[in-house]
This record gives C-alpha cells, structure tokens and sequence, in this order.
C-alpha cells in the first residue's frame, strides 16, 4: 500500500517516559477502514505506540499524521477532538458511576456514532445492567462498556489496546464480531493484541514490534501461509 493513502501515518517516532526511550523510530501506516494490528511481547512498545498518536506520552518526536494534519504537538483532548479514540487495556472505566452515566461521559466530536439504543441493541448485557455501577459489571462487561462508550462519540479512527485480554472466548468471539462489523459500517482500527488466533481472523494486516521498533509486517494471507513465522516473533 501507498503509505501516501493513507488516513494515519507514524514515521521515525520516538517517545520517552522521563529518562528512559520506549520508541525508537516507529514507522506504520493504517488505510481508512482497514483493521491493522500491533503484535509483539510485552514491553516491545505497543501500547507507549497508541499512547503517542493519543499524546498521553511525556516527551514525543518525529511524525505523526491523521488525515494530513500532524497530531505531535496537540494534547489529548485535540487529538480526539479530530475523530480519534483510544480504549486502553485497563478499560478506564468509572465505577461509581452507572453504565448509562458511563456511558454518557465523553462528549461527541462528531456526527455518526452509534445511539445509545445502538449501542444497547449491540450489546445487550448493558442494557440490562444499565443502572448498576461499573464496579459491579464483570471484566467481559466492563470491556464491552469501554468499547460502547468510545462508538458514541462519532470518532472513526479507533485505537483498541488488548480488547480480549483475560476474557472468557464466547466474549472474545463477541468482541470479534464487533470488529467485524465496525470494519463494515467504515471505521478504522489499530489494535494491540496477544492473542494470535484472534488476530489472524480479523485484520487486513499486522505489524511486529520488538525494542520500540516494527521489526516485521504480515498482510492477511501472511498471517496464515506464514504464521510460525510470526508467532516466532510471539515467542508462542
């Protein structure tokens, strides 16, 4: 792919947390509606990867484009003010606050996003639960709380970290499926994700990470003609 095309675009970004460098030079690029994903072991840098094109890294540097307009030198709140969101791996949710004040929370940046009762027709445990604090949901409704929350926005530039972590496989299967149909309706997703069999399912392709460094990239078909490859990477 022409990374010219492209609706997000890395190149040579290195981030810091204080002293020590995560990133390293991280060049990626993701296409509108494509669903890409960032493999690699803990501490390769998937995550300080998301939280830069967010802003939610201390120090960033090199480029980082959404739809030509450089996001380096914006905060968190401009960057998804642009149609960018960001589900971090520990779901951020609130729980002294219901499901429905939760889901309520962020404002909306754009038109097009998903209805509450959307969103309840999608993800019919919530609806039930709707006035239970998030406190009381499990960890597989609590994932699909935090992946709620951000479709009411209107944002189409989603960055997923560790979706199925530690989730039973029927929500894993369920939160497949959601993918699947976000990638329908348009949206555009960069995931971080472990789990590999998940991952060769859904994406159009992959990136590996090793040291704060895409060491690899696999299209769909690699994924599977070339999987023991990757999973070498995974150490799996």
């Amino acid at each position: 792919m022409n990374p010219d095309a492209a609706e997000l675009t890395l190149h040579e970004v290195r981030a810091w947390y204080g002293q020590s460098q995560s990133l390293h030079g991280v060049d990626l690029h993701v296409r509108t509606g494509e669903v890409v994903a960032l493999l690699g072991r803990n501490g390769a840098g998937k995550t300080t990867t998301l939280k830069s094109i967010m802003g939610l890294v201390p120090k960033r540097t090199g480029t980082i484009d959404f739809r030509g307009q450089s996001l380096v030198a914006l905060n968190p709140e401009s960057v998804a003010r642009l149609g960018i969101t960001y589900c971090p791996e520990e779901r951020g949710i609130y729980s002294s606050l219901t499901v429905f004040e939760n889901l309520k929370l962020p404002p909306v940046v754009a038109q097009g996003g998903f209805t509450l009762d959307e969103l309840f027709e999608l993800f019919p445990n919530l609806r039930e639960r709707r006035s239970n604090q998030g406190s009381k949901l499990s960890g597989g409704e609590q994932q699909m709380l935090a992946i709620a929350r951000i479709l009411r926005t209107g944002a189409k530039l989603l960055l997923l970290d560790e979706p199925t972590e530690g989730l039973a496989p029927v929500i894993v299967e369920r939160i497949g499926q959601i993918i699947q149909l976000l990638r329908a309706r348009g949206y555009t997703i960069l995931l971080v994700e472990q789990n590999f069999r998940f991952v060769s399912r859904l994406v159009d392709r992959g990136y590996v990470m090793e040291h704060g460094r895409i060491v690899d990239e696999f299209d769909r078909e690699a994924l599977h003609t070339q999987a023991d490859r990757v999973k070498a990477y995974l150490g799996i």
